[in-house]
């Protein structure tokens, strides 16, 4: 049985599979990014993770608001490093 991950962006709740957990965080990432960007003026992005119970780590993307991504680590653990892969894979290619 799989663990569902839950992403929060204000009052709202999204579930995340396995497969889309770290997906949905880089590009909401990204997406922030480019919103900064082309503001006329200061912006600031900052990440923050803190490490939950039962192999869980939770990812703030602050930038104004919150937005919230509680993600299943255990995984994440066994391999080298998956979110390398990701950004290797799907961003720097």
């Amino acid at each position: 049985m799989t663990q569902q991950s839950v992403a929060q962006s204000g009052s709202k709740a999204v579930k995340l599979d396995e497969q889309g957990q770290h997906r949905q965080v880089l590009e909401k990432l990204f997406d922030l990014y480019a919103d900064t960007f082309v503001h006329d003026g200061y912006g600031d992005i900052r990440v923050e993770f803190k490490i939950l119970r039962r192999g869980q780590k939770e990812v703030i993307l602050h930038c104004g608001k919150q937005y919230r991504y509680v993600l299943d680590c255990a995984e994440a653990l066994k391999e080298e490093s998956p979110i390398k892969a990701i950004l290797k894979r799907d961003i720097l290619a």
